[in-house]
């Protein structure tokens, strides 16, 4: 399974009272990996893929442990669980990097629903050939694909 990595620096804003990264920022990150994963990485020169909008139905959120401040970014992880028909589920892990995964230390894991959305309609549309197709590379399980 091919991972998207991105490599997301920490801001001084981004901590609160506690002196620990917010929970209200990892939305952030995660918001930063997603855009670079879906819009960056769309396949092909001039393709139209994700750039028609798409929206979040749903996040999950597992903080695992506390992230201070400090000038080294974490990396973001991210991947697909899941790929249906007007719907994909993607997963993400945010970490320090490290030699091996079974060496990283996670502060976060978690996954977001995206919805293909036609924004001129105002409604959701369906995954295209094109998008399943750039899609089923980062998938987690060649079995998650729905109907």
């Amino acid at each position: 399974m091919v991972r998207h990595i991105y490599s997301c620096p920490l801001r001084w804003s981004d901590m609160d009272a506690f002196g620990h990264v917010n929970n209200v920022v990892f939305l952030r990150y995660l918001e930063e990996a997603r855009i670079d994963f879906m819009f960056r990485l769309a396949p092909g020169d001039g393709s139209p893929s994700f750039s028609g909008g798409s929206v979040v139905a749903r996040h999950e959120i597992d903080y695992v442990r506390p992230l201070v401040h400090r000038h080294a970014p974490v990396t973001i992880e991210s991947w697909v669980t899941k790929i249906g028909a007007a719907s994909l589920t993607i997963a993400y892990e945010v970490k320090d990097p490290a030699a091996s995964n079974s060496n990283a230390v996670v502060y976060v894991r978690a996954s977001t629903i995206v919805v293909p959305f036609n924004l001129e309609a105002q409604v959701p549309r369906r995954i295209t050939a094109e998008e399943k197709s750039f899609l089923q590379e980062y998938l987690d399980e060649p079995g998650a694909l729905a109907a």
